[in-house]
């Protein structure tokens, strides 16, 4: 935004009682009280709305000055809108996963779970989720509309996804834990894993970065527009770019490739699906592309700890488990998981003061690191393709 000599109210009254008196032929009273002291004051609130609404004025011209609604109007004049509305800002995304539905005694008859059963969370939050159909699970009838559970077995997992989308829809694992649909024969539902892959209505920030790559991708197919299409498939979309390379890593010219993954490890079909087609959208003539999905590394972590006087050592151990938990799965795609970071993430719980004995999976000091890069044959280039989630925690 450009720099204006804007003035204060004090200011502006002094300019004009010196502007009015020396204009003057004798001395007039500008004491306070006096009609020409008011009479100048209330030049100078009106002045100051005038220069209030030039520095919004120029705020809302410029996109690095602008905010809310005004980034939304501003970048709807060159970049296509998303379906359904009139901006291209991203819309929030629900979270997804899978629960667990179960029965004490696995008798002889089955149990259905239909589409659109309702579970939330028994944390006080009071987040609900509903299941969903998906036809890869063999469990699954189209005809149905639901989840059939076999006789003499005692669980059944399906997918389900969060009524409201947001961030909020991210729980922790084992944080669902009631059933608010009647579904006979099942007595118990949870969450074995923590949902990661919900996601806020894109930001300001997030909607300008993306802007400025659509501009500078519009006259050349470069990484910039690339960045800016598969960034603008998805508001949690996570992405790296191989160029020259199979997936395999042997030499291919004219292709490359996404790994691409919506903070969960396991993204769907269609998921990938939408982020080819913005890859397709921007890709040159003549050249080729796909979408893979990453690899995951599981972390399995176990350690000791020592909880300060005064803490509950249990309550101190399920905080570790979750922090360590939730750093894991915050690494995102293509970073790697150094074993010294087990500690420190121990160590920011409140009430611990002690840990020993840190092992990832089975192994301990730099030996353990997990490294996300793939080294191809002839050593020349790395690709970041994995992912790491955290697996077994065993802390004591």
């Amino acid at each position: 935004m450009a720099t204006l000599p804007t003035k204060s109210f004090s200011q502006i009254v002094t300019d004009t009682i010196s502007g009015i008196q020396g204009r003057a032929s004798k001395p007039l009273n500008f004491s306070t009280g006096s009609t020409l002291r008011a009479i100048a004051e209330g030049f100078a609130g009106l002045y100051l709305w005038f220069q209030a609404i030039v520095l919004q004025v120029l705020a809302v011209t410029r996109l690095s000055t602008s905010s809310g609604t005004d980034v939304d109007t501003f970048t709807a004049d060159f970049m296509p809108p998303v379906a359904g509305t009139a901006s291209p800002r991203l819309g929030a995304q629900a979270a997804s996963g899978e629960v667990t539905f179960s029965r004490f005694t696995a008798g002889p008859s089955s149990c259905f779970i239909p589409v659109g059963a309702t579970v939330k969370t028994g944390d006080g939050s009071n987040i609900e989720f509903s299941v969903v159909a998906n036809a890869s699970y063999a469990t699954f009838s189209s005809l149905l509309q639901g989840y059939t559970l076999p006789s003499s077995v005692a669980s059944i997992v399906v997918p389900v996804k969060a009524s409201v989308a947001g961030a909020s829809g991210n729980v922790l694992a084992g944080a669902i834990s009631s059933i608010t649909s009647p579904i006979q024969g099942i007595d118990a539902v949870i969450n074995a894993a923590k949902y990661t892959n919900g996601a806020d209505q894109e930001g300001d920030s997030a909607l300008k970065k993306r802007f400025s790559d659509y501009i500078l991708g519009l006259s050349r197919g470069d990484y910039y527009g690339l960045a800016a299409s598969v960034e603008g498939s998805a508001p949690s979309v996570q992405w790296v770019l191989t160029e020259g390379y199979n997936y395999d890593g042997s030499y291919r010219p004219g292709y490359f490739f996404v790994v691409s993954d919506d903070g969960s490890g396991s993204p769907t079909a269609v998921f990938q699906a939408t982020v080819l087609a913005a890859a397709q959208a921007v890709r040159p003539l003549g050249i080729q592309c796909q979408v893979f999905n990453p690899i995951v590394f599981l972390a399995n972590v176990s350690m000791q700890i020592k909880s300060a006087q005064g803490y509950d050592h249990n309550v101190v151990v399920a905080q570790v488990v979750a922090a360590v938990s939730f750093g894991i799965n915050s690494l995102g795609l293509g970073n790697d998981l150094p074993w010294t970071l087990l500690s420190s993430l121990a160590y920011s719980v409140p009430g611990v003061v002690q840990v020993s004995n840190v092992l990832l999976n089975s192994v301990t000091g730099d030996a353990a690191n997990i490294s996300t890069s793939k080294l191809s044959n002839d050593g020349k280039y790395t690709i970041k393709y994995a992912t790491i989630k955290a697996g077994k925690m065993i802390i004591s």
